[in-house]
């Protein structure tokens, strides 16, 4: 655990201009956040005379976010993860992040992960820091939710203990899909889909498109520019695309749309003429990103929505990291003696119906205590 004093001597010598690009990228994120927050309501209802309904959100009360510096230093992910929870009123955000090359913490992630509040920092990354977060290890606090991406191990690690501790989603390798008609330009579209399959040897690229042209361009654009990458990002992009990269042909947007939604990518460009026509019909994807001029890498580092998102067919039915995974909506009742005569004679009803003669009885009580002598009917008695 990093006290004051570490963490200024280890990001003592981190440049102003980093420091300024840092701080600059996480205040996008926070202010996204924070009108996510402004978006989420408490709200109370008179449902009828005298029967009061309401929603109270509620931020848990320690977050735990993972920061993973293995083959990338994975700077963003601190302010994305940090920065959000502490949006959502999280009191205690407790982060952690492995060793960077024998190190400490790079650098550059602890700058990240202080300039967005976190409250703990731990020196620790892989399986050990996902349960030292969940059971409270070195700080007392155990998580009530983990964040944040990370290798397979991590992501498996989060799998086993999820319900003793809430996590963000169920992640994957990264993802990207890119739809192109005949406007797109396909060395953009080439550059974009060779960007996140830099991610890592099994993260999908995949191309839809109803352009045989830009389909046979980008084919053969995307060899040549995995070729003049360094080596390390080489490795992994090129084993991405000969493995998992796909072109699909299409012949109309409409299938174009429903391809797209079958395969529920983290993250989906869309590179077409008429975006509002785009934007209305698509509806399974982590994050999209509108025209030419919007890429997977913007939102993945600076532009202000979250890019810990959902992977392996999850957007279908899940959204990425928000506000709302720090916030439990919990539901509140309060009712006045005249409504509660009102209600309880149906609740006794159906509990005597489903054959849950207690339940029922608690209905019995009130009716006795509030209406004494009353006929009401409360359901015939289960013997049973």
């Amino acid at each position: 655990m990093l006290d004051e004093a570490a963490i200024a001597q280890r990001i003592r010598d981190v440049p102003q201009g980093v420091k300024d690009d840092i701080s600059f990228a996480a205040g996008q994120v926070r202010r996204f956040a924070e009108a996510q927050r402004a978006s989420c309501q408490d709200f109370s209802l008179e449902i009828s005379p005298g029967l009061h309904l309401g929603q109270k959100l509620v931020p848990v009360n320690t977050a735990g976010c993972y920061v993973p510096t293995g083959r990338y230093a994975h700077i963003a992910s601190a302010y994305m993860s940090v920065a959000t929870a502490k949006a959502a009123g999280v009191k205690t955000v407790v982060a952690c992040s492995a060793p960077f090359r024998g190190q400490g913490i790079h650098a550059h992630v602890l700058y990240a992960l202080t300039v967005a509040g976190a409250d703990i920092i731990m020196c620790l990354g892989g399986v050990q820091a996902v349960a030292a977060m969940t059971f409270g290890l070195f700080t007392g606090k155990p998580a009530d939710i983990i964040v944040g991406p990370g290798n397979k191990f991590v992501a498996e690690a989060k799998r086993m203990l999820f319900g003793k501790v809430g996590i963000d989603v169920f992640a994957g390798p990264s993802e990207v899909a890119v739809i192109a008609d005949d406007s797109a330009d396909p060395l953009i579209v080439a550059t974009d889909l060779v960007g996140q399959a830099e991610h890592g040897h099994e993260s999908p690229a995949w191309l839809i498109t109803s352009s045989r042209r830009i389909a046979d361009e980008v084919a053969r654009l995307i060899p040549e520019l995995i070729a003049t990458l360094p080596p390390t990002a080489r490795d992994a992009a090129g084993a991405a695309w000969r493995d998992y990269g796909e072109i699909v042909l299409c012949d109309t947007r409409e299938e174009m749309v429903a391809v797209s939604d079958a395969y529920a990518c983290e993250h989906l460009e869309v590179h077409c003429s008429e975006l509002d026509w785009w934007h209305a019909h698509l509806s399974n994807y982590g994050s999209l990103f509108l025209g030419e001029e919007t890429n997977v890498a913007f939102g993945d580092k600076v532009s202000g929505p979250n890019h810990i998102l959902p992977t392996k067919f999850a957007a279908r039915y899940s959204a990425g990291l928000s506000v709302h995974k720090f916030l439990k909506p919990l539901t509140w009742q309060r009712m006045d003696r005249a409504a509660c005569q009102r209600i309880a004679p149906v609740s006794a009803r159906i509990s005597r119906l489903e054959g849950m003669e207690a339940h029922a009885r608690t209905s019995d009580a009130r009716m006795a205590k509030y209406a004494p002598g009353s006929t009401v009917d409360l359901g015939t008695p289960v013997e049973v």
